[in-house]
C-alpha cells in the first residue's frame, strides 16, 4: 500500500527463491596437476586450490595435447624420465608452468603399493614442495647435442670392442699387436693386405672385423665434425674450449 492505495499489478516487485546448490568443483578449478608419463596411456592427477582432487583419470597419447589446451594455465609436475623433457616443451607452450622433479625426489611422496595413479598423485603432491628440486626443461638444440654425444659414445665403444677383438684373437694364435690409434692401424694394414705371418682361415674371421672398425672409424670422425661446428655456433661453448684440457669432445 502506498498512499493508502494498492500497488498495481505492474509495480508489485518480483519476489523468487533463488536455491543454492552445492556442485562438484570443475575442471576449471584445477590449479595443479601431477602426471605420470607413459607410452601410450598417461594417468593424470589434477586437484584444486583446497588441495581437493578434482581430476583422476586416464589420457591416450593422441589425447593429451588436447586435454591441456583446453585447461587454464596450471603447474604440472613430471618426473624426469623418457620423453618428459618433450612434454614439457609442449605443455608450457600451451601456457602451462610445468617442472620436471628426479624421480628420486618424487618417491616419498608415492603411497605404498605403486601404480600409475599413486605415480600421478606423488607429482601432483611433490611439485607443490618450496624445497623440491627441478631439471630444467631441455630444449630441441640441447636434447640434439647431446644425441650427438651419446652416438658418437656408443660408436667408439662399438669400435674399442672391434679392436679387443681382433687384438684377442691374434694373441690366441701367439701374435701381438701395439696398442694406440699407431697398433691399430698397423693392425688393420697386416688384415687387408693379407699378411702371410695371418693363418688364412684367421683371415677370414679378421676381415669382416676390420671392414667394421673401418666404416665405424668414418662415421665417428662425421660426428666430431657435427660436434665442431655445434660448439662454433654457441659462444658459451667456444668459452669454454679456452679453458686448457678442455675441447669439444666430451
Amino acid at each position: 500500500m502506498m498512499g493508502g492505495r494498492p500497488l498495481a499489478a505492474s509495480n508489485v516487485p518480483n519476489w523468487a527463491v533463488i536455491k543454492l546448490q552445492r556442485r562438484r568443483p570443475s575442471v576449471m578449478q584445477v590449479i595443479r596437476f601431477g602426471i605420470d608419463l607413459a607410452k601410450n596411456v598417461f594417468q593424470v592427477h589434477g586437484v584444486d586450490a583446497s588441495g581437493q582432487v578434482v581430476v583422476q583419470r586416464q589420457l591416450r597419447r593422441a589425447q593429451v595435447e588436447k586435454f591441456f589446451a583446453a585447461q587454464p594455465p596450471a603447474l604440472i609436475g613430471m618426473e624426469a624420465c623418457g620423453s618428459a623433457h618433450h612434454w614439457g616443451r609442449t605443455l608450457r607452450a600451451l601456457g602451462h608452468e610445468v617442472k620436471l622433479m628426479p624421480p628420486a625426489y618424487v618417491k616419498p611422496y608415492v603411497p605404498r603399493n605403486k601404480n600409475d595413479v599413486r605415480d600421478a598423485h606423488g607429482c601432483c603432491e611433490a611439485v607443490s614442495r618450496p624445497d623440491m628440486r627441478f631439471v630444467p626443461i631441455k630444449t630441441m638444440e640441447q636434447q640434439w647435442a647431446r644425441a650427438l654425444h651419446r652416438t658418437r659414445d656408443l660408436l667408439v665403444r662399438q669400435r674399442t670392442q672391434l679392436a679387443n677383438a681382433m687384438r684377442g684373437m691374434l694373441y690366441e694364435m701367439g701374435q701381438t699387436s701395439a696398442q694406440g690409434a699407431a697398433g691399430i692401424e698397423a693392425l688393420l694394414q697386416r688384415i687387408e693386405a693379407a699378411d702371410e705371418a695371418i693363418p688364412a682361415a684367421l683371415l677370414i674371421c679378421l676381415a669382416p672385423l676390420a671392414g667394421q672398425w673401418r666404416a665405424l672409424d668414418g662415421e665417428i670422425g662425421k660426428l666430431d665434425k657435427q660436434i665442431l661446428a655445434q660448439v662454433r655456433q654457441q659462444r658459451a661453448a667456444l668459452r669454454l674450449t679456452t679453458i686448457p684440457s678442455v675441447g669439444p669432445i666430451i
